[in-house]
């Protein structure tokens, strides 16, 4: 009686075994956020009030760049990241564009080259001097025309120098060779407004998706759909690459208009592999993910939340690990690149928070509890450094490679010394390729035109009518400059002309300026 006993004990503590939950032996589990003091923050930023589902923000290991509120025209603060505090209002801004500002990236290559992009049609490539602005910039290094609506999104090429990616809502994604200032390539494959574009690690497959609904996988070279999902019951909006693993992941709403994400295989995207709804909130979801750790970040435009889960290779691919809860809302978040990280705090990915309510920026680091203050080689892997594995004409002829990996800084000084790669040559604004007369390559021009057309008959609104350029910095119809024969010249501006007074022997005309008068000898 006692062994029969003593049997039924161990069977029924075996089933109270067997309903416990498993737990997953990560050592990521116990990753926690931690927000920055106030005094290591950025305050005073009139951050733009665009509605435009874009970060307005781009972060590298030396500056921080954010879209702002101006009137007439569109403008960006950049910032020395060691310059922390409040902001004066009258600091220095980058304020070439005609248009609201949409989207700016910094060059993962060369620290000081940023592009954005405008409602004003140009993508525009501004090179900020050494220690940051001290006077407003409104000349930049390039200004690339080719798009004919509004350009909303620039993205680099993850491997190769100076290539760099712009979609617009012409439904057009061009691809620009910035050693010559002009567009290689065109991808017309879209039949809506571009949502979003994210590269595999090598750069050789984008994935894109569109307000059509569609998820789809392109050789970007020659602009060929691999794969397309056609998502009805779960509406993509963003989309990212998971590293090597040959996954994705998009985040969207389902047809219950909840928060959703989905997990799909790049080589078969007729149905994800998993899907997971996240909560009733309306706002958008923004995905990151860190390929050194396997960890995917969700954060919710409009909600101070950030969801941090492990991706696996097996099921069931995605644990949910915790959340970083903050009363704030936020409007959008900038990433530090791996190699900026604080490795002395374990710090494993640090977000720059943009609270629009208060006109602040919030750093936010995600870091490993670790009692030693050694270096933690084991959440710290080789990484991608900051050095291009190939040329604009490499990548343009076939070629595929990785970046050359390198360890991570294992002292804060050593942050931001890395490989320097000349800058872009400059171009006068008469010589450039996009703005010259004829716009952009002949066999573009065509092609956009008659996009332009099929566009007037669906009843869609232009920007300008086909064919006609794009006004100069400072032109508002007419000649940016104007004289009355005495000495005195004027700079158009819309309605206004501004006089400015040059001595008539000093008065000569500069061509390569588009006929500002030349400075004075």
């Amino acid at each position: 009686m006692r062994d029969l006993h003593k049997s039924e004990v161990l069977g029924s503590k075996r089933g109270l075994m067997s309903w416990r939950p498993q737990y997953r032996s990560s050592k990521f589990r116990n990753v926690y956020g931690k927000a920055a003091s106030r005094e290591h923050c950025f305050d005073g930023i009139p951050i733009t009030k665009n509605v435009h589902d874009n970060h307005f923000c781009a972060v590298n290991v030396r500056f921080l760049a954010i879209v702002t509120e101006s009137a007439g025209g569109g403008s960006f603060l950049v910032i020395p990241l060691e310059q922390t505090g409040r902001i004066e209002p009258n600091y220095p801004k980058v304020c070439g564009h005609q248009g609201n500002v949409l989207d700016i990236k910094w060059n993962p290559f060369i620290e000081n080259i940023i592009a954005s992009c405008s409602e004003d049609t140009s993508v525009r490539i501004w090179e900020i001097p050494e220690g940051g602005l001290k006077r407003n910039m409104t000349e930049a290094v390039l200004e690339l025309y080719g798009h004919s609506r509004r350009v909303g999104l620039v993205e680099w090429h993850p491997t190769t120098n100076n290539i760099l990616f712009s979609a617009g809502y012409d439904y057009k994604v061009l691809i620009w060779n910035l050693d010559i200032g002009e567009p290689v390539k065109m991808i017309d494959c879209h039949t809506d407004v571009i949502l979003c574009m994210s590269f595999n690690t090598d750069g050789s497959l984008l994935a894109t998706t569109c307000k059509d609904k569609k998820l789809r996988v392109l050789e970007p070279r020659s602009g060929r759909v691999l794969q397309e999902a056609s998502c009805k019951n779960h509406r993509v909006n963003r989309v990212v690459f998971l590293g090597s693993t040959k996954r994705l992941l998009t985040t969207g709403v389902s047809r219950w208009n909840t928060r959703q994400i989905a997990l799909w295989d790049q080589e078969d995207l007729s149905m994800p592999l998993i899907e997971e709804e996240i909560d009733g909130l309306s706002g958008l979801l923004f995905p990151f993910y860190d390929a050194d750790t396997h960890m995917l970040y969700l954060a919710g435009k409009g909600d101070g939340n950030i969801r941090y889960y492990e991706i696996s290779s097996e099921k069931p691919y995605l644990s949910y690990l915790m959340e970083f809860r903050s009363p704030a809302p936020q409007k959008g978040l900038g990433v530090m690149p791996k190699h900026g990280l604080d490795v002395s705090a374990c710090e494993v990915f640090r977000f720059y928070k943009l609270i629009t309510l208060k006109g602040l920026i919030e750093p936010i680091s995600m870091i490993v509890p670790r009692r030693s203050e050694t270096y933690q080689e084991d959440i710290y892997p080789m990484t991608p450094g900051t050095e291009p594995a190939l040329t604009p004409d490499e990548w343009l002829s076939g070629v595929n490679r990785g970046k050359p990996t390198r360890g991570y800084p294992k002292n804060i000084r050593d942050v931001g010394k890395g490989h320097h790669i000349p800058l872009i040559r400059r171009l006068s604004r008469r010589s450039h390729p996009g703005v010259a007369e004829g716009g952009i390559q002949e066999e573009f021009q065509d092609r956009l035109q008659g996009a332009g057309e099929g566009e007037e008959k669906r009843g869609g609104q232009r920007d300008r009518p086909p064919g006609e350029r794009p006004a100069p910095h400072g032109e508002r119809g007419g000649q940016p400059w104007s004289g009355n024969g005495n000495g005195i010249w004027g700079m158009n501006l819309g309605r206004h002309r501004v006089p400015v007074s040059i001595p008539r022997e000093a008065g000569a005309w500069d061509s390569s300026r588009d006929g500002i008068p030349g400075s004075i000898p």
